[in-house]
């Protein structure tokens, strides 16, 4: 009986070494995905300036484009 009872002693302690080796493998796979997720969000905000400024610079580009082609005529075979 009390062979039986250290087995399952020495079971529980694989198992509970088992738990803590992935515990400890999914905190740095954890740690590794909160970094490149921070990564992407300072890339997905620089993206958006980015695009900010270039809607921007088209609205500013617009009316100078209409202006233009206002002063001149179309060609003649329209």
């Amino acid at each position: 009986m009390a062979n039986q009872s250290s087995l399952t002693i020495e079971q529980l302690e694989q198992s509970i070494e088992a738990l803590e080796s992935r515990n400890a493998f999914q905190d740095d796979v954890i740690e590794q995905l909160n970094h490149e997720l921070a990564v992407h969000q300072e890339e997905i905000t620089n993206l958006k300036l980015q695009l900010k400024l270039i809607a921007t610079r088209l609205k500013e580009a617009q009316p100078n484009m209409s202006d233009k082609q206002e002063l001149e005529p179309p060609p003649p075979h329209y």
